[in-house]
C-alpha cells in the first residue's frame, strides 16, 4: 500500500489502520497479536492504533514485546494511542462509573504509561477520546502542547468529537489537530449528516473510520438495513469481482476516510486490504448510500 498523509499537518500513514479496540475478549492474545501484526505488515498496513485500556490494558504491552524482541522495528511502524474514556475495571478499582477524564494528570499519566508499555520514546499520534465537559480546557490544551513540544507526542488527534467539540479544543491549541476518529460505515452514516466529515475536510484532514464493517453486521446482520445493504453489495460484487466486505471498505475509501480495522479474522483483514484495488463508480457509491439511508432505523 502506498503511504499517504493524514492531512496538511499529519504524518504519513498506511491508507488502512489496524486498531486493537475490540480485543477485550481475544484469547491467546499474545499469539494472535503477533500473527495479526505480521499479516498487516505483509499487506502493507504499518499503522496501528492503541488505547490505554485496549485488550484489558494488555495490548500495548504485547505490542511492545514484539518491538523489544526485534520482531518489528520501531521506525517501520506508525503508532497511535489514546485516552479519555474511563470505565470500571478490576485493574482500576478507583473508577466507580463510566466517565471521561481529560485532566492534565490523566493525559500525562496515560501517555507515560503507553510509552513505557510500548517501549518507545514517542507516539506518532496521541488521540483524546471525547471531551470531558467539566474539565479545565486550558489545562487540557496546555498539556497536549507540552507533550508535543517534548517530542513524546508527534501529532495531536481527537476521537468521537462532535464538530463543536473539535472547534472548541482547536480554539485553545496553537498546534494542529490532525484527525478525528469517528464511527463511519455503510450502516452508520451519521457523520455525513452531522457535519463531522465536512469539518474534517474543511481542516484538510482525513477521518479515521472505526467499525468499517459495522462489527460484522454488513456480512451477517439480520436487521432490515443490513439485509438491504448486503443485497446491494452482492449485486455489485459480480461487477467488481470483489468480496462484499471489500466493496464496503472501498465505499469508505472513496470518501477519503482511513478504515480502522478491528477484526482478528484473517480473511476479513485481507478483504479490507483488497478494497484499495477497487475504484468504486460514482453512481455505485450513491446506490449503496441511498439503500443504507432509506432503510435506517429512524430511532437510530
Amino acid at each position: 500500500m502506498k503511504k499517504i498523509y493524514m492531512g496538511d499537518a499529519g504524518p504519513k500513514v498506511s491508507p488502512a489502520v489496524y486498531g486493537f479496540y475490540r480485543w477485550d475478549e481475544v484469547k491467546d492474545a499474545a499469539d494472535v497479536l503477533k500473527k495479526t501484526v505480521q499479516l498487516c505488515l505483509e499487506l502493507g498496513i504499518n499503522t496501528f492504533e492503541h488505547g490505554d485500556s485496549y485488550g484489558n490494558y494488555k495490548c500495548e504491552e504485547l505490542f511492545g514485546a514484539l518491538l523489544k524482541q526485534g520482531e518489528i522495528k520501531r521506525q517501520d511502524v506508525i503508532l497511535f494511542s489514546k485516552c479519555g474514556l474511563r470505565t470500571p475495571h478490576p485493574l482500576n478499582p478507583d473508577i466507580r462509573v463510566k466517565h471521561y477524564d481529560t485532566s492534565a494528570a490523566h493525559i500525562t499519566q496515560s501517555v507515560e504509561s503507553s510509552l513505557r508499555k510500548l517501549g518507545t520514546d514517542y507516539l506518532d499520534i496521541f488521540l483524546l477520546d471525547k471531551l470531558d465537559p467539566v474539565s479545565n480546557l486550558e489545562e487540557t490544551a496546555l498539556t497536549l502542547e507540552k507533550l508535543k513540544d517534548s517530542g513524546k507526542v508527534k501529532s495531536i488527534g481527537v476521537a468521537n468529537f462532535s464538530v463543536f467539540q473539535h472547534q472548541l479544543l482547536a480554539s485553545y491549541l496553537t498546534k494542529p489537530i490532525v484527525t478525528n476518529h469517528i464511527e463511519l460505515n455503510l450502516l452508520s452514516t451519521q457523520a455525513l449528516d452531522n457535519g463531522q466529515i465536512d469539518y474534517i475536510k474543511q481542516r484538510y484532514m482525513r477521518p479515521l473510520a472505526y467499525a468499517p464493517l459495522a462489527e460484522g453486521r454488513i456480512a451477517a446482520g439480520t436487521d432490515k438495513q443490513a439485509l438491504k445493504v448486503r443485497q446491494k453489495l452482492e449485486e455489485l460484487s459480480a461487477k467488481y469481482n470483489a468480496n462484499i466486505e471489500s466493496l464496503a471498505v472501498a465505499w469508505l475509501v472513496k470518501l477519503g476516510a482511513l478504515p480502522l480495522i478491528g477484526t482478528t479474522n484473517e480473511q476479513r483483514i485481507k478483504n479490507a486490504a483488497n478494497a484499495f484495488t477497487i475504484e468504486l463508480d460514482h453512481q455505485d457509491w450513491y446506490e449503496l448510500y441511498n439503500v443504507s439511508v432509506e432503510h435506517q432505523d429512524p430511532k437510530g
